[in-house]
């Protein structure tokens, strides 16, 4: 959950970056927030209304994930700003466009919290490879 802190605009650049200081058989493990679920809610009217509760008790709205926690930003934490999202689609683009050969993941819900998953390869890999090592990493 940190690349929707940066600008759309940076987001090439960080996943090039990525791409360039992996190995070769390298992978990059991504999770953040699910644009489409977080707005799903926002059309049904609930942008201000708790979708799911952290480990620490603390109650997160959809408007706390589309411009950043209210908690820390009240507090001047002003880099825990949202500066970005994704949809899994812009994701999966995001990465193909940044060199990433192959990639699996999807939506998930964690807690009542919509996320993304991605897992993405520098090479080419084996459908039956992907699913393979990418398992481990998928939320369950």
């Amino acid at each position: 959950h940190n690349i929707e802190h940066i600008y759309p605009h940076e987001v090439p650049i960080a996943l090039k970056e990525f791409y360039r200081v992996l190995k070769d058989d390298g992978i990059v493990v991504i999770t953040c927030p699910d644009l489409q679920g977080v707005c799903e809610a926002v059309v049904n009217d609930r942008l201000l209304e708790p979708l799911y509760e952290t480990p620490a008790g603390d109650k997160i709205s959809p408007i706390d994930i589309l411009y950043g926690w209210r908690k820390d930003l009240v507090k001047g934490n002003e880099h825990m700003a949202h500066k970005g999202g994704f949809t899994y689609t812009s994701l999966n683009a995001s990465f193909f466009e940044a060199g990433f050969k192959a990639r699996y993941g999807g939506r998930f819900q964690e807690a009542g919290a919509p996320n993304l998953f991605l897992v993405a390869f520098k090479q080419k890999v084996p459908e039956e490879e992907i699913k393979k090592i990418a398992n481990p990493f998928f939320p369950t």
